[in-house]
């Protein structure tokens, strides 16, 4: 654990040699109605062996559970060489790169980054990066408006991840721009193309499109951009970067390919963690790319012919103006993005396909063996990728209980979201799962329903 050991004769001397008497001297510009009296609420330090205790105790709190959840967050294997090397100090204490001459090692880690992310995406360009995938789309969203300059109404299916649509909501309700949520087909769990054709939406600026969509199914993007886009109005991806490994990436999409392509960074070697941090990706076409948030890195060289790597593009609030900036909230992830430009370059691209391959078919082996357990059926027709819907006999919430107890986090009850589906759960399976793993889960989904 590190520690900066500081004794009193080192702080003594440091004062003195700054001309303070205490520590607090350092702070007496503060005006006196300002400082903070005892901290009441927070408990007194412990030691390093109380802390680890302490973590220990919470970690075992846990407990160890086989994961069938996903909904967004997704467990996968990382090699340990990926945070071993993330965090060297020259990574893990490293901030934002504003003195290009004292930080290229970490601008030419961002710019292989970026260079990723456009081959994965199939887009021109990435930025680096922002806070996570919901953020992403929502900056997405407001990026559309910008460029579209007409209209401020965003097309948003349903099959979105919720907690997406919500921040979406969150972030452009108080720009008077309003979000259109659209419906899905209740058979094959996508938006089906057809019936938006048949439905005036007036003027919009964008349609987001998901893919896979939270139900873990395939929606038809090349019909769904190829109809934004004859709309005037540009098409938005949100892509699961794993299953690009497989999928037509979104600037491949329909006749001229997605316009913005966004999504969660986590699966590209960032653990669960509770929730985070995790951090969201953005790519674009080059003629949107002075309406892109966030920075870019730039690969250049000097005078002296030499290579070297700066931010490019900076339409951040730090750099130009409020009111010009593309963005005040958008951040860069960098530690996270770190982690997920290690794992891509260890697992590359015929690594990061059989990860997705595994995964596709674990869940096709686990929900065919699910489906035996009586009374379990697919809820949708639509073609998956690691997840799927599936309507059970008894209240999910009831069944995902006695799961728990038998150590399995059995997937997600959409009941809360998607009550019209009743007792549907999202199960999914990435490549960590053996076939031991998957017949347990069947066997212990059998006894639930008993």
């Amino acid at each position: 654990m590190p520690f900066i050991p500081h004794t009193e004769e080192d702080i003594a001397e440091m004062l003195a040699s700054i001309g303070a008497k205490s520590i607090e001297d350092l702070f007496d510009e503060i005006p006196d109605e300002l400082v903070s009296g005892e901290l009441t609420g927070v408990p007194a330090g412990l030691s390093e062996l109380e802390i680890t205790r302490l973590m220990m105790e919470r970690a075992n709190q846990d407990g160890f559970y086989q994961n069938y959840i996903g909904a967004g967050a997704y467990e996968h294997h990382i090699p340990a060489a990926v945070w071993q090397i993330t965090t060297r100090g020259e990574f893990y204490s490293s901030y934002t790169p504003y003195q290009a001459e004292a930080s290229q090692g970490t601008l030419q880690l961002l710019y292989e980054y970026q260079s990723m992310m456009a081959s994965l995406t199939g887009m021109d360009v990435s930025n680096a990066s922002m806070y996570d995938g919901a953020t992403a789309l929502a900056e997405a969203a407001l990026m559309a408006v910008r460029s579209h300059k007409t209209s401020r109404r965003i097309l948003i299916p349903k099959t979105v991840h919720p907690v997406y649509r919500q921040v979406v909501r969150a972030i452009v309700s108080n720009q008077k721009i309003e979000v259109v949520e659209l419906p899905f087909d209740t058979k094959t769990g996508q938006v089906d193309p057809a019936s938006l054709a048949k439905t005036d939406f007036g003027d919009f600026a964008a349609l987001v499109i998901p893919q896979p969509n939270f139900f873990g199914v395939l929606e038809q993007v090349d019909a769904l951009t190829d109809w934004a886009q004859s709309k005037g109005a540009f098409a938005i991806g949100v892509v699961n970067p794993t299953a690009l490994a497989l999928l037509t990436p979104p600037g491949e999409w329909g006749s001229k390919g997605a316009d913005i392509a966004v999504g969660e960074g986590q699966p590209l070697g960032i653990p669960l963690s509770s929730g985070g941090p995790y951090f969201g990706f953005m790519a674009c076409k080059n003629e949107l790319v002075r309406q892109m948030p966030g920075r870019i890195i730039g690969r250049t060289t000097d005078l002296d012919g030499k290579e070297g790597f700066v931010l490019t593009l900076q339409a951040r609030e730090q750099h130009i103006r409020r009111s010009k900036a593309t963005s005040n909230i958008c951040t860069n992830q960098g530690l996270m993005v770190t982690a997920a430009t290690i794992y891509m370059a260890l697992t590359g691209p015929e690594g990061l396909r059989r990860i997705a391959a595994q995964s596709h078919a674990n869940t096709l082996d686990l929900v065919e063996q699910l489906e035996k357990a009586g009374g379990v059926k697919r809820t949708f027709s639509g073609p998956t990728f690691h997840e799927t819907v599936l309507t059970l006999p008894k209240p999910t919430a009831e069944v995902l209980a006695k799961l728990k107890q038998k150590g399995i986090l059995g997937g997600f009850d959409l009941h809360a979201h998607y009550p019209e589906l009743g007792n549907a759960l999202l199960v999914c399976a990435t490549e960590t799962k053996t076939a031991a793993d998957l017949q347990n889960y069947a066997g212990a989904l059998k006894h639930a329903l008993g």
